[in-house]
């Protein structure tokens, strides 16, 4: 299959990286140190599921030179999701299929007016992933997971075509009938890691260890469960105890996106997950005072270090 990876992140670097690896023309876009490693070095992957290194991975900084494609894998920060979906118009065919796999919700609906109500579908990546130097991700997890499908749930050829060949690339890859109810799930729990872990600059294992910022997680997270069911999103009456069980089991320096951008004094996308938290809260009447706090404590960090 045509592939294209917008970007070459933590994200659609590293599915992309493993699509290649197992055959698929995949295309790499990405910009400024990140594209010059990739064309100098390659692309490496160091990863807990296995090593890889793409020596001639194809990547390039505008969309145009890539042509249209079956697959967009949709991974940009979410402040740039109208600019991205601006500059990947060259790649969307009347029959390119683009997923978004960013951090939150509602992106389905920012990227549809630009790229095409049948285009665009959600999706959900579970993968703890990080770019530790230009062209260089390191994977820290046991898990790296792919969830997508239409929000109305309807079926999709070349969808499940793509899923079929991803799971003979080794990729724990689905396609889902109730993304929209698997795009909240996620949120309740990065929502509330992003927030603890940058208001406590620590990862998930010493925030658990500690009474007062495990409380500080789990009030998060009752808010951001109380914000999803307010908009009438059905979740499993269990489902605070499903993410405590999930948190005790996942890897103790498991971070935020969130809190990477932060320590590295980069452009955080808080306004898109706490901040999020808030807004619903008070256009839905739902008390969020642990999310409100965590907010202010960060908003003056949120366009990092160099603004």
């Amino acid at each position: 299959m045509r592939i294209a990876a917008m970007a070459a992140g933590a994200v659609g670097g590293y599915f992309g990286a493993r699509l290649a690896a197992a055959g698929h023309d995949v295309n790499f876009i990405a910009r400024g140190a990140q594209l010059e490693a990739i064309r100098k070095n390659g692309l490496k992957i160091e990863s807990a599921l296995g090593d890889l290194h793409l020596k001639d991975a194809k990547v390039t900084d505008d969309p145009a030179k890539v042509g249209s494609v079956d697959i967009v894998l949709f991974a940009v920060k979410l402040w740039d999701t109208e600019k991205a979906a601006e500059a990947a118009r060259p790649m969307v065919g009347p029959a390119t299929r683009v997923i978004t796999f960013q951090n939150g919700v509602g992106n389905v609906e920012r990227l549809a007016p630009i790229l095409g109500q049948d285009n665009v579908l959600g999706g959900t990546a579970h993968v703890a992933s990080v770019m530790s130097a230009p062209g260089v991700i390191r994977h820290t997890s046991q898990f790296a997971r792919l969830r997508f499908g239409r929000l109305d749930g309807r079926p999709d050829a070349l969808v499940a075509r793509f899923a079929q060949e991803g799971q003979a690339a080794g990729i724990d890859i689905a396609v889902s009938d109730a993304i929209n109810v698997d795009l909240w799930k996620k949120f309740v729990f990065l929502a509330s890691l992003a927030g603890a872990g940058s208001a406590t600059r620590a990862p998930l294992g010493e925030i658990l260890a500690d009474a007062d910022t495990r409380a500080l997680f789990f009030n998060l997270m009752r808010e951001v469960i109380a914000v999803t069911r307010a908009k009438n999103v059905t979740l499993p009456a269990n489902f605070l105890e499903e993410q405590e069980k999930f948190a005790e089991n996942a890897p103790r320096t498991m971070k935020a996106s969130m809190l990477h951008d932060l320590e590295r004094g980069n452009r955080m996308e808080l306004d898109w997950l706490t901040g999020k938290v808030v807004a619903l809260g008070r256009e839905l009447g739902v008390p969020t005072p642990a999310s409100d706090t965590v907010y202010a404590a960060l908003k003056l960090h949120r366009m990092g270090a160099k603004h």
